[in-house]
């Protein structure tokens, strides 16, 4: 009698182990998968913000041959949105598939489980039935040999008895865990029909996009010679701020050779000819200088509000007009009308100056050995020598005929041009 109930026990306590594993690693997978459906649900808000915010440039921007290029980009930058967002419902949905199927093994486990616990119940009924009857309880306690045989099988039957309440408040357990679950895979199939729908709207947004996108290209190349005009400008004012910058730093590197070559004349001779090193004479430069190359890539953009790049950094063949060649020694982000320019890291204004050929008002900062460039305000806040701060407001950003308020943005390193997208968070 002692061996069966030792037995009992021991297989009682191996199932409940193995139950309570199962259900921690299935608990494990859940949580991974809620996790990354977590994550690709901010993805998806984050390019939904994009979308929106382009949108509301390509609504702001009226027609003309520059700004239909600008648009151009600005609805290729919304398409490469798009796509993302239908990659990213294809992935949330490929999830709650996978999570729909693990319910199922879970629900097929607890199904098992139910069965197995309603035929020890019954079997045990069953025995009750047969043997248990009140008579034979009194019999099997009265039959002992001695008081203390009679005491134990009195704890035995009172035992048995508690584990025949706690089987029948498993089997109720086991059945709301069944309904709960069966509602969860309810719930997540609702999900899925509701993702299922947003795709499908998303890849007819996309298909509505690519046709105006033909569009758009189909009227650029018939004002071919009128773009080309336009961009052959473009390169003008480009060439005219990189003429004031460059001017600019030469003027700098000559005052502070100046002053250095003095300085060596007074004392032991020597003088420092390296044009970068020149513009670090004192301490706190060289902080700021290695302070700024720490933060490649953390900068903040370099105005405030909605923003999308519209003229990327580099010289480069339009991806769908291929007789447009553009050269950006920065990069121009479009913003709403309004928006202003922010200092994108500590340093000093080093120049504020008017572009005859184009940008209007441009403001430029000192960095240690590295200068920001902002171009194309309609008014300014500071003024030269100024000491500014990250994100502190430089001045309004200039609105065209077309009202396109496009921000001109540059980096560079000296004389050497950066690409700012890489140095930009």
């Amino acid at each position: 009698m002692k061996y069966i109930r030792f037995a009992f026990s021991i297989r009682n306590s191996l199932t409940a182990i193995l139950l309570t594993a199962c259900l921690f690693f299935s608990a494990a997978s859940v949580s991974g998968q809620t996790r990354a459906m977590k994550q690709l649900e901010e993805k998806r808000k984050s390019a939904l913000e994009d979308i929106e915010c382009t949108s509301q440039l390509l609504k702001e921007t009226r027609s003309s041959t520059q700004s239909s290029l600008n648009r151009l980009n600005l609805l290729a930058e919304q398409m490469a949105s798009r796509r993302q967002i239908i990659s990213l419902l294809n992935q949330e949905i490929a999830l709650m598939d996978q999570e729909i199927a693990d319910m199922n093994v879970q629900l097929n486990e607890l199904g098992d489980d139910l069965n197995a616990i309603r035929i020890n119940y019954a079997k045990s009924l069953q025995n009750i039935y047969i043997r248990h009857s009140i008579q034979y309880k009194w019999y099997f306690v009265l039959s002992a040999e001695t008081f203390t045989q009679s005491f134990r099988r009195m704890r035995y039957l009172r035992e048995y008895s508690s584990r025949q309440k706690h089987q029948a408040a498993l089997i109720i357990k086991k059945q709301t865990e069944i309904n709960l679950k069966q509602q969860e895979i309810e719930q997540t199939r609702t999900e899925k029909l509701s993702l299922l729908d947003i795709r499908e709207k998303e890849s007819n947004r996309l298909q509505a996009e690519e046709a105006e996108q033909k569009t758009a290209v189909h009227q650029l190349t018939q004002k071919q010679k009128d773009l080309q005009a336009e961009l052959a400008q473009k390169k003008k004012e480009a060439e005219a701020i990189d003429r004031q910058i460059e001017n600019l730093i030469n003027l700098e590197i000559n005052r502070t050779l100046t002053a250095g070559t003095s300085a060596g004349s007074g004392s032991s001779g020597k003088r420092n000819t390296s044009p970068e090193s020149s513009y670090l004479n004192t301490k706190e430069e060289r902080q700021l200088s290695s302070s700024f190359t720490s933060n490649r890539g953390r900068l903040p953009y370099p105005l405030t509000g909605k923003y999308r790049i519209v003229s990327p950094f580099g010289e480069l063949k339009h991806p769908e007009l291929k007789y447009v060649r553009t050269y950006n020694s920065g990069i121009d982000i479009q913003t709403t009308a309004g928006a202003e320019a922010q200092a994108v890291f500590n340093g000093v204004v080093t120049a504020v100056f008017t572009v005859e050929a184009g940008y209007n008002h441009c403001v430029i900062i000192r960095h240690g050995k590295y200068l920001t460039v902002y171009g194309n305000l309609r008014t300014v806040y500071v003024k030269q020598g100024d000491k500014v701060s990250t994100r502190q407001k430089l001045g309004k950003i200039a609105t065209d005929i077309h009202n396109a308020t496009i921000l001109h943005f540059e980096i560079r390193r000296e004389k050497e041009k950066l690409n700012p997208r890489r140095w930009l968070n």
